[in-house]
């Protein structure tokens, strides 16, 4: 099996379609970055081609054997945050349940924190849903450090769930400029 990470700028051939199947499977696996049931399909494509047009936001996707099957997005601060200028996020990383086991999870982290460097973040920051494992482990394996639990991450079928926040620092002691 082929496998590929690479940053998104354009929805060609399959690529929406393929997207919104992985994410319906991840959703539905309990992996959803927010939603607790796969929306219409009209809404997941609206958000996915939404997300394109964010500034601020870049989707890097997993492919296998040329098709999607999981995505991070990176955030970078908005330009009216400079006191934060220096850190950006994680968020919305998934790898579809068929798809897990090739190394596409730790290929969307290395890629967002080898853009994060590239682009002069010294923090990268995420969280996750407390029952998410297998994300916690790679998380953890890439070098992010637990800093903050939320008791009430979540509510999922009426009963809250807990959450982690975890940071990287990219850069130590180093001290950068606001951009």
């Amino acid at each position: 099996m082929e496998t590929l990470v690479e940053w998104l700028s354009e929805f060609r051939g399959n690529d929406l379609e393929d997207l919104c199947q992985a994410t319906d499977e991840a959703i539905i696996d309990g992996n959803g970055f927010g939603w607790l049931r796969p929306p219409e399909r009209h809404k997941l494509e609206t958000y996915w081609r939404g997300v394109l047009l964010v500034p601020q936001r870049r989707i890097v996707v997993a492919r296998l054997d040329g098709a999607i099957v999981g995505s991070a997005q990176f955030v970078s601060p908005p330009p009216n945050n400079e006191a934060r200028a220096f850190a950006a996020e994680v968020t919305s990383f998934f790898v579809a349940p068929y798809a897990r086991g090739h190394g596409l999870a730790l290929g969307l982290i290395t890629a967002i924190e080898q853009r994060a460097r590239a682009e002069g973040y010294t923090v990268l920051e995420l969280d996750v849903r407390a029952s998410q494992d297998v994300a916690i482990k790679i998380i953890e394996q890439c070098g992010f450090r637990r800093w903050a639990t939320k008791e009430k991450y979540a509510l999922v079928d009426g009963a809250y769930v807990g959450g982690y926040y975890y940071v990287k620092d990219l850069d130590g002691d180093q001290r950068t400029e606001a951009r």
